[in-house]
């Protein structure tokens, strides 16, 4: 052997061992990599319109506190997430958790779509959330979502024209009396009253305690206290209380409330921003909230609609344990009141309310006091055809002068339709 080639040996020697050292070392961290990969869990959120927005900015966070969880938050628009939620789930191609209108539940149950969360909640402080709107998230005895924010109905007035809220029904129609013979102007109204709009007489039912459906799932629109409640709702526009229009005729709320059109209307929290932004300066000292008025000696105040969204897990999610995290972390008081701050939606959780940014606004306390005076709609998937069927029949009746009685006819048959298959099923049940 020549010196020359003794002499590069070892070099490349050296290179072999420099080349093998360098695969392992790859080798080792793409394998570090693969298992660093396989302890993160990514769920998959699908948030309803502007909330799936906000949602977003909260997710940093949680992920700070869950090293081991990455949360991807698809935003879905309101106007079309009902038919994507059922497509999701027809394709078996659901997120792991999502955002969900709380009247939706019953219809998500019906067909096996949801996880039962019973013994997840146990985490949870039930008697932080109001009854009613938890109650809404109860399917028979069993519970398949957990508020995310609160909704509900309050009055909203000029307080200029009205110094003090009436609290009864009779407080109610004497100042409408009041009101429209103090203002003889063709085009006052006491009350905006839409009747184009269901949860206004929905409102009164419950009010009554109506149960508008049976446990056998018959309509039960001609039952006494239904009745009761129609003939108030109807006689306001009997006795030139409230216009014969529907919300597509009215030009411009705010501008009209602010004109004196009109002195009160039922609506959400939503408007509190609205009447803010939209009234103009003179108007702001002018106007007010207050709960609803009660029924002739019943307590004060009146029963509400229980609205809102909630958290709920797909049945057939593989990451239960880490979607069920997130919910808890959604659910924290201090988150709560930041998804406020970003978007006015009111906080499920009670000690949420404690906040100075809800404790101090002069608006808020009557949707605080209401939210205790909250009644769950009938729990059943067919509820948004029977809405919409009340409101029809109301603005029929409205218009043509007719009775509650007639109306009330007319509701069952037309709702007893609706609810056949229910019928059949709630039969087959019983055995």
């Amino acid at each position: 052997m020549k010196k020359e080639e003794r002499q590069e040996m070892p070099f490349s020697i050296l290179r072999s061992a420099f080349c093998v050292l360098r695969s392992l070392f790859v080798i080792f961290v793409l394998l570090s990599c693969s298992r660093q990969s396989s302890r993160t869990t990514t769920i998959e959120f699908w948030g309803l319109g502007r909330e799936g927005e906000v949602v977003a900015a909260l997710v940093p966070e949680f992920e700070r506190l869950n090293p081991g969880i990455k949360v991807d938050v698809q935003q879905i628009p309101w106007t079309a997430a009902h038919e994507k939620l059922l497509t999701a789930h027809v394709g078996e191609s659901v997120p792991d958790i999502a955002q969900m209108g709380n009247t939706w539940i019953p219809e998500f149950v019906t067909i096996d779509a949801l996880a039962p969360l019973d013994s997840y909640a146990r985490s949870l402080d039930r008697a932080d959330y109001f009854d009613g709107i938890w109650q809404t998230n109860v399917v028979g005895t069993t519970l398949y979502g957990i508020p995310w924010y609160v909704d509900t109905r309050v009055l909203f007035y000029n307080s200029d024209l009205m110094p003090v809220p009436p609290r009864t029904w009779s407080e109610w129609t004497a100042t409408m009396e009041r009101l429209k013979r103090e203002n003889t102007s063709p085009d006052f109204f006491p009350i905006l009253l839409p009747t184009n709009e269901w949860p206004q007489p929905v409102i009164l039912a419950l009010q009554k305690q109506a149960p508008l459906l049976g446990d056998d799932a018959t309509a039960q629109f001609t039952e006494p206290r239904f009745l009761a409640s129609f003939d108030f709702y109807l006689d306001l526009y009997r006795r030139g209380y409230a216009a014969a229009v529907t919300s597509n005729q009215v030009a411009n709320l705010y501008s009209q409330f602010s004109a004196g059109e009109f002195a009160m209307f039922i609506t959400g929290p939503w408007n509190v921003g609205e009447m803010r932004r939209r009234l103009p300066q003179s108007m702001q000292s002018k106007w007010a909230t207050a709960p609803m008025p009660a029924p002739d000696g019943t307590p004060f105040p009146g029963a509400s609609l229980a609205g809102g969204s909630s958290l709920v897990i797909f049945k057939h999610s593989e990451k239960k344990a880490a979607a069920w995290k997130f919910i808890e972390f959604l659910s924290q008081p201090e988150q709560q009141v930041r998804f406020y701050l970003e978007c006015g939606d009111l906080p499920a959780r009670k000690s949420a309310w404690d906040a100075p940014p809800l404790a101090g606004d002069d608006k808020l306390p009557a949707f605080r006091v209401q939210l205790d005076h909250t009644v769950p709609l009938p729990r059943v998937p067919e509820w948004e055809y029977i809405a919409t069927t009340i409101f029809e029949q109301g603005d029929i009746a409205t218009r043509t002068r007719s009775t509650a009685q007639t109306a009330g006819e007319a509701l069952n048959e037309r709702v007893n339709r609706i609810l056949e298959k229910r019928r059949w099923v709630v039969a087959k049940e019983r055995g």
